[in-house]
């Protein structure tokens, strides 16, 4: 017999009336497991997740989860708890990403400045000459990946050139533009 647990502990003259493995059953009790191993997968989530109403929340998709692959349980390759608990970590994990890919809130006054930055002309026009001194072919691969965007498959199958000629007329090419663009900066100084 499993003793209830209150959040405190166990709850003194209760006993639950199921153990987590069922007799007769192939796969897992879960009301049972929850009343056995509850409070602790609670404890484990707020320990890591250092929010308790986040942390009920990953304790009840645990037991979610746990109930919708309750027949998959196996007691011959781990107790009720290890399973319990590694379905809890891979729960608080997906958890944990999640808000790490939610970007934040910032309030107006820490909010950064707007940077708005004006081309300067003779960049650019160290650029045009730049690319006018490429030939065609490495001017148009160049100007199709990084300029238009288009994948070097796409620029392929527009221009009918191999996907590797491309990446290496792009490579050359800007190798020229980089080369090109120090020059003008070492003259201008």
């Amino acid at each position: 017999m499993i003793a209830v647990m209150g959040r405190a502990g166990p709850v003194p003259g209760r006993v639950a009336d199921r153990s987590p493995m069922s007799e007769g059953s192939s796969g897992l009790d879960v009301r049972a497991a929850f009343v056995e191993h509850g409070s602790s997968l609670l404890g484990f989530a707020v320990n890591a997740l250092r929010d308790r109403a986040l942390a009920e929340d990953c304790v009840q998709e645990t037991f979610v989860r746990a109930w919708r692959a309750r027949d998959s349980f196996d007691a011959d390759r781990g107790s009720v708890r290890t399973w319990l608990f590694a379905i809890e970590r891979r729960v608080v994990l997906d958890v944990y990403r999640a808000r790490t890919r939610m970007p934040s809130v910032v309030p107006l006054e820490h909010a950064p400045d707007p940077v708005a930055t004006v081309a300067d002309p003779l960049e650019r026009l160290g650029m045009a000459e730049g690319l006018a001194r490429l030939s065609d072919d490495h001017r148009a691969a160049v100007v199709a990946v990084h300029l238009e965007g288009l994948s070097y498959r796409e620029v392929s199958e527009r221009t009918g050139v191999p996907v590797a000629t491309l990446r290496t007329r792009v490579f050359h090419a800007l190798r020229a533009l980089r080369t090109h663009l120090d020059d003008q900066e070492t003259t201008d100084d």
